[in-house]
């Protein structure tokens, strides 16, 4: 009685294995998906296109393109492809970008300063010069023409520009000290005496 009362047992058992087999089987399919890998690195291109179509909207080209050009290094391609748009609309706008019609010595200046951010330097110079003709002791003034000279080559006229804003504000010489647009002329000797001239005395 014993021996079959544990081969019930047994058999009993075995019978249940299957079961248990079965209904994990089961359960393995209605898995939840794997999350997206990519999701963080989507989201933060989004946020980036988001920021950019922003300053699009804004009409400020130059940034929008910065953010745009961030954007072609996400994962999504519907991006991608939307900024490579906008970046084409951008480069268009920056080559021909409508300019104001300027009146005052301010408008001219502001405008000269907008122009040499851009990378135009002819157009620049013209808004400049206007600037000048019509107040020609702002020294403000003198030192963009300075900036402007030096940014494109012309040693001699940016020393002389910047002798003059110096002589009409002699703030503008520690001004100088620390622009990057006068990197140009940095190994000039001239420059050095005309920035320093504590060095060796001289007055300006």
């Amino acid at each position: 009685m014993k021996r079959s009362g544990t081969r019930t047992k047994n058999a009993a058992a075995k019978s249940h294995k299957p079961l248990k087999t079965k209904l994990a089987k089961a359960t393995t399919k209605f898995k939840a998906p794997p999350p997206d890998p990519d999701a963080p690195a989507k989201q933060a291109q989004l946020k980036a296109y988001e920021e950019a179509l922003k300053l699009f909207q804004e009409q400020k080209f130059p940034r929008a393109k910065q953010s745009l050009e961030k954007v072609l290094d996400g994962p999504s391609k519907e991006l991608h492809d939307r900024a490579e748009m906008h970046i084409r609309i951008c480069d268009q706008r920056i080559a021909r970008a409508p300019v104001p019609a300027a009146k005052s010595a301010e408008d001219h200046y502001t405008q000269g300063v907008a122009l040499m951010n851009l990378g135009r330097w002819d157009e620049a110079r013209e808004h400049l010069d206007r600037a000048r003709k019509s107040a020609p002791k702002a020294d403000h003034i003198v030192y963009a023409m300075a900036a402007l000279d030096c940014l494109t080559g012309e040693a001699e006229s940016a020393m002389q520009n910047l002798k003059v804003a110096i002589q009409l504000r002699p703030e503008n010489r520690y001004h100088a000290r620390n622009d990057e647009d006068f990197a140009f002329l940095q190994e000039d000797p001239r420059f050095t005496e005309l920035l320093y001239p504590e060095r060796d005395g001289s007055s300006g």
